[in-house]
């Protein structure tokens, strides 16, 4: 909106912020005989009289118009973005594409994972650094305990407890909770299970004889190097080809296959440099 000085004019018509004068009650106009000093610019000539344009207020000066961009439909395709899925990265696949996990979910979330602490803790950083709590349930504290210390900058985003003494952790969508379950062979039943914005992470070093009800019951299993009688077994649990049953006896340290109900992805966990540093090289035994 414009303000003016006006000065008393004998027309009828009147402009708002332009004065009273013989005008056409046009806003805007109100031009004639009776005018007074007009603050706008005259639209017809572009000429400025007295004391120049005054910006709008709240809105400032009026800036160039420019002919709209617009895109045919056929190539609208070609404005899409490479954005992956949302989650923290567990690793590449063969193809060197980064493997992400989306572990922050609205709905319960159990992981487990046959394999080794060090990708267990690996996966507990990379947690924490997607905004997650993560409480670990561990009978070998004092193996987390470094971890524990330098996670965070001195915020206590990963804590330890006792196996069996895990308190309720409050999760919400704005404070999502990841539990590791570290509790050797045969893990007791928790008391704190997934359920919205918690996930719940349990580690078997081993094929253990609580491992298939687990399997059964997980959304993801992850699978490390194992014997090839355990291989054999989990292959048979999990319904795996006779390729990829059979590798598993052959894996490499820090390589996981992955398995959904509905999808299978070997994947390798290569560690930052800082992970490096806090945790060492991948391995799969302790």
């Amino acid at each position: 909106m414009s303000f003016s000085s006006t000065s008393p004019g004998a027309g009828t018509g009147m402009g708002p912020g332009t004065g009273q004068g013989p005008g056409t009650g046009v806003p805007g106009s109100g031009s004639g005989a009776g005018g007074g000093r007009h603050g706008a610019s005259d639209r017809g000539t572009g000429r400025s009289s007295g004391r120049g344009v005054r910006p709008r207020f709240g809105f400032g000066l009026i800036g160039p118009r420019r002919d709209r961009h617009s895109v045919p439909l056929e190539q609208l395709g070609a404005l899409s973005l490479p954005v992956g899925d949302d989650g923290m990265v567990i690793g590449v696949d063969a193809e060197g594409r980064p493997a992400v996990l989306g572990i922050n979910r609205p709905t319960p979330y159990d992981v487990t994972l046959i394999g080794g602490l060090w990708t267990a803790q690996v996966m507990a950083l990379r947690a924490a650094a997607t905004g997650a709590r993560v409480a670990v349930e561990t009978g070998r504290a004092q193996a987390w305990t470094a971890l524990a210390q330098a996670a965070g900058g001195g915020q206590p985003c990963i804590t330890l407890h006792d196996v069996g003494r895990v308190p309720p952790q409050g999760a919400s969508a704005g404070s999502p909770v990841v539990v590791v379950r570290d509790c050797g062979m045969r893990p007791p039943r928790g008391r704190v299970v997934s359920g919205p914005w918690q996930s719940v992470v349990t580690l078997l070093p081993y094929l253990s004889p609580v491992a298939p009800r687990l399997l059964e019951k997980s959304s993801l299993v992850g699978v490390q190097r194992v014997s090839p009688d355990e291989a054999a077994q989990i292959g048979r649990i999990m319904g795996l080809p006779r390729a990829e049953s059979e590798a598993l006896s052959t894996l490499a340290d820090g390589v996981t296959l992955w398995c959904t109900p509905g999808d299978r992805q070997f994947v390798m966990t290569q560690a930052t440099d800082a992970e490096t540093g806090l945790l060492g090289s991948a391995r799969r035994m302790d």
